[in-house]
């Protein structure tokens, strides 16, 4: 909850005009001007109900779809390069896996590659571990692969 920028007060606010001013005021405070709007109830969604956003991420074997594909149109990488207009040396590290491409990026060449390359997925969730006695750790933390 918010509080009165009035009294400091914490609790349901009211909009209210008081001496030309508009101001977030408890409901004591209201009395001083003129209330504009009462406060209204906000119900949030439990988080068990709440349903994960898709994540979009690239495949595992992107350099060798991009390659690949390079190869059957026939260009090499720099004239692959001049006609998605980036660098040749971005074509290079793409394909050698030393740097991934954005998703945008990645989005622009599945459509002139007419490959897939990007993916949507679940994020993972982080499972935590509290050991059964003592504070929490780094290790408690870590998100376990499965």
């Amino acid at each position: 909850m918010t509080v009165c920028e009035m009294c400091g007060k914490s609790g349901p606010l009211y909009t209210a005009m008081v001496e030309g001013t508009q101001l977030k005021v408890c409901e004591n405070c209201g009395k001083f001007g003129r209330v504009l709007a009462k406060p209204q109830v906000v119900q949030k969604k439990a988080l068990s109900q709440a349903t994960p956003e898709l994540v979009e991420e690239l495949v595992e074997d992107y350099a060798k779809l991009i390659r690949e594909a390079r190869e059957r149109q026939n260009l090499t990488q720099k004239d692959f390069a001049l006609k998605l207009n980036e660098k040749e040396s971005a074509v290079q590290k793409w394909e050698s896996e030393s740097m991934a491409p954005s998703i945008d990026t990645a989005k622009k060449l599945e459509r002139l590659l007419k490959i897939k390359l990007v993916v949507k997925e679940a994020p993972e969730t982080a499972v935590l571990e509290k050991k059964a006695s003592g504070p929490l750790t780094i290790g408690d933390l870590l998100i376990k692969k499965k």
